[in-house]
């Protein structure tokens, strides 16, 4: 069974070595394989088997992995569909979430500059 990340209740889950990037939670900066670029960026994401998107916005974004702001809870480990500007579509797994924000690392890799 997935944890639940709950954001009405301030859950926190994580899998793997990701975390997020809050003073809460501790900087995990000096942890990252690859670097990361904060930005605000608004796309779209399908949780699991969803048929509708949700709006978020992207806070980071690295070749392998983003934070993004979504205010409904998902499971830890699940998967996402997302459409990014610049990017396209993409998908990955929640890979952490607390207060409103997820971490997903991403299935494969893209390049974070097609953002801008």
């Amino acid at each position: 069974m997935m944890d639940r990340c709950d954001h009405m209740t301030g859950g926190d889950r994580t899998i793997d070595s990701i975390a997020p990037d809050s003073a809460s939670a501790g900087s995990t900066a000096g942890k990252r394989a690859l670097p990361r670029d904060s930005l605000l960026l608004v796309g779209q994401c399908r949780l699991g088997d969803e048929p509708g998107a949700h709006e978020v916005r992207v806070r980071n974004l690295s070749e392998a992995g983003l934070m993004i702001e979504l205010d409904i809870p998902a499971d830890v480990g699940s998967h996402v569909w997302l459409d990014l500007p610049g990017i396209g579509e993409t998908s990955g797994t929640v890979a952490w979430c607390a207060a409103g924000r997820m971490g997903i690392a991403l299935d494969g890799t893209i390049d974070p500059r097609r953002a801008r």
